[in-house]
């Protein structure tokens, strides 16, 4: 069987592909250009919860803002520059980003939002995020009565 080849529906499903990639990434993008930063991050699927690790050298546990609900999870807070006065006479460049910051996360599975814990330790901020109870299946068993003899 011969099918016949319609570039427009190929070059079609390339530019969704490209509008997805584009949405996933414009969120972090549009953070930059209001002069946030953007912290690296990480969730991982250990079974009965989820660990989701944000990089955040330099900022105190107290600058730290972090909101919670069942399906995602809000975190903010603000890196401050430190300048001593014998630096003051100025860089050569910097790389580091400073600022507020500000990151959501949909999460992929329902967590028991009470019950979530953060560690702060080393500039990594470590929450531990516990998957809510499924609602788990049964089988109902139907009682029959028997005929009347």
């Amino acid at each position: 069987m011969l099918v016949r080849w319609q570039p427009f529906q190929e070059m079609e499903e390339v530019r969704r592909q490209f509008d997805r990639l584009f949405r996933e990434f414009a969120p972090l993008d549009q953070e930059t250009a209001k002069g946030g930063w953007v912290p690296a991050s990480e969730l991982r699927d250990d079974g009965d919860y989820l660990t989701l690790r944000l990089a955040l050298p330099e900022i105190e546990a107290k600058d730290l803002d972090i909101q919670v609900t069942k399906d995602s999870l809000s975190i903010s807070g603000e890196r401050h520059i430190q300048r001593k006065e014998e630096s003051e006479k100025g860089y050569y460049w910097s790389e580091m980003s400073y600022g507020k910051f500000r990151r959501v996360f949909a999460l992929p599975v329902a967590i028991e939002n009470e019950q979530v814990k953060a560690e702060y330790t080393n500039g990594i901020l470590t929450l531990t995020l516990p998957k809510a109870n499924e609602v788990k299946a049964f089988k109902v068993n139907v009682a029959a009565e028997l005929p009347a003899s």
